[in-house]
């Protein structure tokens, strides 16, 4: 009897333990299954953030990458010599960044109007703004879509550059410009002179130069004023940049004085400009306000290597030969070493 209770006990403690057993295995299993699925979850967020972070730092490279781009574009821009080598460089620079068949610049509104109308989305024009005005236009043949926002970041930085580009050429113009008659200035013509002459000696060749004169200039100024001499001047020196080659360099040498240098010219090529210039001056009717003014004006002409070799020699020879137009009657055109009347 004692053994039998005892067996029954037994048994029930055996299912207690098991059921208990079972019961801190679920406890413990629960548990770790919770743990894991926070371990789980923390790992995904990781996850999520890493991806977050790996798309932000591609974004800052990229946006980096086009703000070096914007920089270093705009670095070699503003240092070109001119705007045509501007836009070379902005071409090569886009070519690398955007994908575009072709890159045109115009200036042509009308252009611009034509190609933006064109139905088949070949061409995307942008304009170039500058702070008062349109610089001009730039139009994209091809450029790819998911292209055209880079492209106008790029647009607007170009006309930054081509501003700054314009600005300088403009500084530079006027450095060199005589603002009254707008011919070069003596010193800049002599600088150019000299550097022809370096090169006609290394190439064998000729140059020459001119001294022009306004004959009565101090009479004019005397009966009708200096706003009146000043418009002599002003026409004076249109008429010599009419009546010249692009080569050629026109100045203002002083007062009422002009030079032109002639380069790869010979005295009888030199001869044959002075009295074009002459001519045109002496049939010209000036406007001045309330007058009309017929003008002429003496020549003289030097010619290097045969009158001189250095800048003073030749300039000294001119005058020489202008001083002789001014004694024989003015309205002449005199060369050095010729001793007809006139030329």
């Amino acid at each position: 009897m004692v053994f039998t209770i005892f067996t029954i006990l037994f048994v029930i403690f055996l299912i207690i333990s098991g059921w208990l057993a079972r019961r801190i295995v679920r406890l413990v299993d629960d548990e770790l299954t919770r743990k894991l699925a926070v371990e789980d979850e923390s790992y995904r967020k990781y996850l999520d953030q890493k991806i977050v972070a790996v798309k932000k730092r591609k974004e800052l490279e990229s946006e980096s990458a086009e703000i070096f781009t914007l920089y270093e574009m705009t670095k070699d821009i503003v240092v070109a010599f001119n705007e045509a080598e501007a836009l070379q460089i902005f071409k090569n620079k886009i070519a690398q960044h955007v994908r575009v068949e072709q890159c045109e610049f115009f200036e042509m509104e009308t252009t611009a109007e034509m190609r933006s109308s064109k139905k088949d989305a070949e061409h995307c024009v942008f304009t170039l703004q500058g702070k008062n005005s349109k610089l001009g236009y730039l139009d994209f043949i091809g450029i790819h879509p998911d292209d055209k926002e880079k492209a106008a970041i790029l647009v607007q930085q170009f006309a930054l550059a081509l501003r700054r580009v314009r600005l300088r050429e403009e500084i530079e113009r006027l450095a060199i410009t005589d603002s009254l008659t707008e011919v070069y200035t003596r010193r800049y013509v002599l600088e150019r002179f000299n550097e022809d002459i370096k090169r006609s000696k290394h190439r064998n060749m000729q140059t020459s130069l001119l001294m022009i004169d306004v004959d009565f200039f101090k009479k004019y100024n005397d009966d009708f004023g200096h706003l009146v001499g000043d418009r002599i001047l002003r026409e004076i020196g249109q008429i010599i940049k009419t009546h010249i080659r692009e080569i050629d360099i026109a100045g203002r040498y002083g007062g009422e004085e002009f030079c032109v240098v002639l380069p790869d010219t010979d005295k009888d090529g030199a001869a044959f400009v002075a009295e074009r210039i002459r001519a045109a001056a002496e049939q010209a009717e000036i406007d001045a306000y309330d007058a009309r003014i017929n003008v002429t004006l003496s020549i003289g002409t030097s010619s290097f290597p045969k009158d001189g070799k250095t800048i003073d020699e030749l300039v000294d020879k001119a005058d020489w030969a202008l001083y002789r137009a001014k004694k024989i009657g003015r309205n002449k055109v005199c060369a050095f070493g010729v001793y007809e009347d006139s030329v």
